[in-house]
């Protein structure tokens, strides 16, 4: 019976470790295209292709960061 409670918050630590990596992956996007909707004078506003540039940079970062949380297991 100790064995198998063992279990049970074992999964659970793994689930939440799991949960809280693809929030925090998730999350670095939503903060690059916070920046650009403020009313500020920044880079690439004035460029045709500076949406395109944004997506690519925050798919980059997100994969960066998905990279870095499978290398620590």
């Amino acid at each position: 019976m100790d064995a198998f409670s063992s279990v049970i918050p074992n999964n659970q630590n793994h689930v939440i470790k799991v949960w809280t990596s693809a929030a925090i992956i998730l999350s670095l996007p939503m903060l690059i295209a916070s920046f650009y909707g403020m009313n500020l004078t920044l880079p690439l506003q004035g460029n045709n292709l500076g949406f395109v540039v944004i997506g690519v940079l925050s798919a980059a970062v997100m994969l960066l960061a998905a990279f870095f949380f499978m290398k620590m297991d």
